[in-house]
Formats: C-alpha cells, sequence, structure tokens
C-alpha cells in the first residue's frame, strides 16, 4: 500500500477526512488546482457550489489517471472556496458526495484543508482544488 491514511488517538473528531497520511511511495504526482470547466473550457455548474465541487473532482480523477494514479493514491487535498461562510458545508460536502463512489475517492477522505478565498481568477469560478499523491 503507497498510502496510508489515519487519525490518531486523540484528534478531533468526527470529521470527513483523516487527519494523517503516509506516503511510502517513490514517484510524487501533483495536480494542478482544477475548475469547473470540460475539456473544452466551458463553464460547468456556473452559481453551483455543489455541482462546482463534484466537477473539480471529475477533472482532478482525470488528472490523477493520466499520472498512472487514483484517489486512492491521495496524499492531500486542498480546496480554495470563494466567499467562503460555514453555512456553505452542506452544498461543499453534497459535491463531494455526488461523486464520491464515481471516483473511488476513499471514505474518510485523505487529510483536506477547505481554504475560504475572496475571489479566483475568474468571477464564475466558487471552488479550485489541488492534490498530491503519491505512486510506488
Amino acid at each position: 500500500m503507497t498510502v496510508q491514511l489515519l487519525t490518531p488517538e486523540g484528534m478531533f473528531q468526527p470529521v470527513p477526512y483523516h487527519h494523517v497520511a503516509i506516503g511510502t511511495g517513490t514517484r510524487q504526482v501533483h495536480v494542478a488546482g482544477q475548475i469547473a470547466r470540460d475539456a473544452e473550457a466551458n463553464h460547468v455548474a456556473t452559481g453551483d457550489l455543489t455541482g462546482q465541487v463534484a466537477q473539480v473532482l471529475r477533472n482532478t480523477a482525470l488528472g490523477l489517471a493520466g499520472a498512472g494514479a487514483t484517489f486512492s493514491d491521495v496524499v492531500r487535498l486542498r480546496f480554495f472556496v470563494t466567499h467562503w461562510s460555514p453555512e456553505k458545508m452542506d452544498d461543499f460536502m453534497a459535491g463531494i458526495e455526488r461523486v464520491a463512489d464515481e471516483l473511488g475517492m476513499p471514505r474518510p477522505l485523505p487529510p483536506v484543508s477547505l481554504i475560504g478565498i475572496d475571489y479566483l481568477f475568474e468571477p464564475d469560478v466558487l471552488v479550485e482544488v489541488e492534490a498530491f499523491a503519491v505512486l510506488d
């Protein structure tokens, strides 16, 4: 196993992700920040956080696959969400749940950060995700 996910006793729980990932592979895969665009750069799910989260994860899966990786190889995910507020958490999590089985995402997720920001590079972009994976 290249990636071991765990939450040591005494760490804050419950959360929908593990606090620790141990990568033992020799190849690193970094997927740049993915946004809600399809292969032709068309906007996907404009104004819909749930739909954009689902699309960025689908795009991330394509990037991982291009390197011979899957979400089971992911050591860390980092999300940037515009105009974040705690009331958006249900919509955010619904986007993950929408594609988790389709993309073979482990549950709980690997370590994940959700960072609220004012804006991304285009006004319709609500969320961006970066992934880091380890392969043998």
